[in-house]
């Protein structure tokens, strides 16, 4: 099994141009939500390959994108020129390269399955906010996951599946690690896909939090 970061540098040139149900209802959740984005210091977690970070330098006056693969950072700053929007290489999971309660929003899309331990996240996270700013998180439904599902992509070069690691997260895991870090929880909701029926598990989980 290749580790995260490896596998998202190889993944990196060709991971929007794959289909991807699972990324492409992320990013249509997420302009879905009411986040108090305009003008404000936004931080994304998981930045990838820009296809969010675009969207949210829209709404933002200033926004710093993190990811610790360099490949995906690579993508991401080609689509934009923007001089309020700043990348950062960054393991989420150790101290983040920002000041502390600066930021207004916290948004991470599609990266807390590669993460054992998720307090530190959150604990970072709340350090980062200021009082009352609010953070959004989309993950892969915890239901998808013991079904077998994961991030997985198919390497052009050798036509073989590169396997990422990925930790299963019930849904009371993702909400006492929020709490313990000092979060409210506003809201949490699960996502289908449009022709998905009611029976089938959904694919999405999201959480909308506040820094008390």
């Amino acid at each position: 099994m290749t580790d995260v970061s490896s596998a998202y540098n190889q993944w990196s040139a060709t991971y929007d141009q794959v289909a991807n149900k699972t990324r492409d209802l992320s990013a249509r959740v997420l302009r879905t939500q009411d986040l108090p984005l305009k003008d404000g210091h936004i931080i994304e977690m998981g930045c990838g390959t820009g296809l969010n970070t675009i969207w949210l330098a829209q709404q933002a006056r200033q926004l710093t994108a993190l990811d610790f693969s360099e490949g995906m950072l690579a993508q991401a700053k080609a689509k934009t020129t923007a001089t309020h929007v700043t990348f950062k290489p960054c393991d989420i999971t150790h101290p983040w390269p920002v000041d502390v309660a600066t930021a207004d929003v916290v948004v991470g899309n599609l990266v807390l399955e590669h993460i054992k331990n998720l307090s530190p996240v959150f604990a970072h996270a709340s350090r980062a906010l200021k009082p009352g700013g609010q953070m959004f998180v989309c993950e892969l439904h915890p239901a998808q996951q013991r079904l077998g599902k994961k991030a997985v992509f198919t390497d052009a070069a050798s036509g073989k599946d590169v396997d990422f690691p990925a930790f299963l997260h019930d849904v009371s895991d993702y909400v006492n690690g929020a709490l313990s870090a000092g979060f409210q929880l506003m809201r949490l909701n699960e996502w289908r896909d449009d022709d998905a029926d009611q029976s089938q598990p959904p694919r999405l989980l999201t959480l909308l939090l506040r820094k008390t």
